[in-house]
């Protein structure tokens, strides 16, 4: 910890004798005194368990959260971001998929994917798919929930989302719609 003074208790002693010089110095104290406290502060303000909540939603950006609802109570607020944040080593697998789902749905999620590693020769024709269920949506619509997942979801990979015991992703075409043709 600083002391209140220290600035001025290393110059040397005979500067710290002359009083204009002391009250001179003492202003560049007090503005470096507030960098210095700003820059103690700085692991705490990208934590998003205790940064404000303005921060919070700018973090939200970095991470590719850009749509956070500015309604979003901070709690729910920050769960997101602090769930994002710690899955983006994990985007696109089972295991990021299942979380971000969670997060968003606030309810069970089951994650069903073509996925895996396999010996020269054993992979399967088709592994580029993943079929994802949850009760709701949380508080997104049904189209802003598929277009988080669609930024979850590698390009080259076929997904599914079904809500309930909806298919709501990829919509089904008309063709499938209409009976008897």
């Amino acid at each position: 910890m600083r002391s209140d003074q220290w600035m001025l208790s290393q110059l040397p002693v005979g500067m710290t004798s002359d009083d204009f010089f002391t009250r001179f110095v003492s202003i560049f104290q007090e503005e470096a005194g507030t960098l210095l406290a700003h820059a103690d502060n700085l692991e705490h303000l990208v934590d998003p368990s205790l940064a404000p909540p303005q921060m919070v939603r700018w973090i939200a950006t970095w991470i590719g959260l850009a749509g956070l609802d500015p309604g979003l109570p901070d709690d729910s607020a920050r769960k997101l971001v602090a769930t994002a944040s710690s899955t983006l080593g994990w985007r696109g697998t089972k295991s990021g998929l299942t979380a971000i789902l969670e997060a968003y749905s606030g309810g069970p999620v089951h994650v069903q994917d073509g996925g895996g590693v396999w010996r020269e020769g054993e992979a399967p024709a088709d592994p580029a798919w993943v079929v994802m269920s949850v009760a709701s949506t949380g508080g997104l619509t049904e189209e802003d929930f598929v277009a988080l997942l669609a930024d979850h979801v590698p390009a080259q990979v076929r997904a599914e989302l079904w809500v309930g015991d909806r298919l709501v992703w990829p919509q089904p075409s008309i063709r499938e719609v209409v009976p008897g043709d």
